[in-house]
């Protein structure tokens, strides 16, 4: 209780941008409606226990168990990092990604990788270190569900048109060469039963 009233003082003193809690309690979730009520931020930590409902409220929150992670060696596994299918079968973590690319694509249906992680952002809970990913390019590329291009600018992201897999990418010269239109089968008639 003694949190809230100095959380509360500090409110009306206004002279702060935001709040910062750390904690695993939900109790603390009517606290955070009140100060984002006021215009106020705030930025909750956690670990991974921590009921959704407080985890949602927060402007941002980070599980505690994401801090301080080195990055793996390139031959090592990140402890706690999610493999393909967990993240593919993940349907919280795709529809957010399918649903930000859908937010920040172009008329093409490709959007700035950039743009896609300012829209996930807006999400309390995301952090691609909660998956074992230090960069959120490298978590959608480990997904596979998402076409990926990269130029000397940007990283362009979109979904796959059928909503399926990737394809790997081909190599310039595979994707110059024509491709012939599939041939129709041609319809051969019923024979007749042979004996009668």
């Amino acid at each position: 209780m003694a949190m809230v009233i100095d959380a509360m003082d500090l409110l009306y003193a206004r002279n702060l941008d935001g709040f910062a809690i750390v904690s695993s309690d939900a109790d603390f979730t009517p606290l955070v409606m009140r100060l984002l009520t006021d215009g106020m931020k705030v930025y909750g930590f956690g670990e991974k226990k921590t009921p959704a409902p407080f985890v949602n409220a927060c402007s941002k929150f980070t599980y505690v168990e994401a801090l301080g992670q080195q990055p793996a060696a390139a031959s090592e596994t990140a402890a706690g990092r999610k493999d393909a299918t967990a993240l593919r079968s993940d349907t919280r973590l795709v529809q957010m990604l399918r649903n930000a690319i859908v937010s920040a694509c172009e008329d093409d249906g490709w959007a700035l990788l950039s743009a896609v992680g300012k829209q996930v952002a807006n999400q309390a809970s995301f952090d691609p270190r909660n998956y074992g990913y230090r960069k959120l390019s490298d978590l959608v590329r480990v997904i596979g569900l998402f076409e990926i291009k990269q130029d000397e600018q940007a990283v362009w992201v979109r979904d796959t048109p059928t909503g399926g897999r990737a394809k790997p990418a081909q190599p310039a010269a595979a994707k110059a060469q024509p491709v012939a239109a599939p041939k129709r089968p041609t319809r051969v008639p019923a024979q007749p039963a042979a004996g009668g």
